[in-house]
């Protein structure tokens, strides 16, 4: 059933250009996985609700919330689940997204806070570089804009509507991903990538400095 699930994300999602395509869904579905065997978690909650954690995320949507659940009950409903497992997974879909780590933490399970973990993983390390510039060419912001500093955002929706350059986003967003990890797994993996992360920036702006 979970593989039937998958098929339907895939063909919904493959191709996506902002980052949030169905190979950044494999490769949440695939850590959460790895998350869950080592947390001693419902596998097949965790990875229902990675699958469709992005089924309708808050930045391409303004009615975010309603339609993933809307959304998470008709598929689920489909494949034949029950609605204590799709009350389960809606739950995840609406409180895994970041949104600016602005107020406390929603989600209550075990499974959901592993799928956070993995959907946060993927947005650090080598490929998590790779996707916040893709998100940002695709919203049209600049790479870097030296006279523009990160900042402190109010509420979500304030969040969602950022146009700062690229580079500000890591400090933003990315660098404080480390810190929020639920599980002890996800702090395990998240450690070497943050690292990855910091030795990026470190080089980057030697380039930009013409620093030889």
């Amino acid at each position: 059933m979970i593989e039937k699930v998958a098929k339907q994300i895939k063909e919904e999602f493959f191709g996506e250009g902002t980052g949030h395509d169905w190979y950044h869904i494999e490769r949440v579905w695939k850590t959460t996985r790895h998350i869950a065997k080592e947390e001693a978690a419902n596998s097949e909650i965790a990875e229902l609700g990675a699958l469709l954690h992005d089924i309708a995320d808050h930045k391409f949507h303004d009615n975010a919330e309603e339609l993933a659940s809307t959304k998470t009950i008709e598929l689920l409903t489909d494949c034949g689940y029950s609605q204590d497992i799709i009350n389960e997974v809606v739950h995840i879909v609406q409180n895994c997204s970041f949104k600016g780590g602005i107020g406390d933490n929603k989600m209550r399970s075990l499974e959901g806070l592993i799928v956070q973990d993995a959907d946060r993983l993927d947005a650090i390390g080598a490929i998590g570089i790779a996707r916040t510039f893709a998100y940002g060419g695709k919203k049209g912001n600049m790479i870097y804009d030296p006279l523009v500093k990160p900042q402190e955002y109010k509420d979500a929706e304030d969040y969602k509507n950022s146009k700062g350059h690229t580079i500000n986003h890591f400090y933003e967003k990315l660098l404080k991903l480390k810190d929020l990890m639920n599980t002890v797994t996800g702090k395990q993996i998240a450690t070497s990538r943050h690292q990855y992360l910091e030795g990026f920036l470190e080089q980057f702006y030697k380039e930009w400095n013409s620093s030889y």
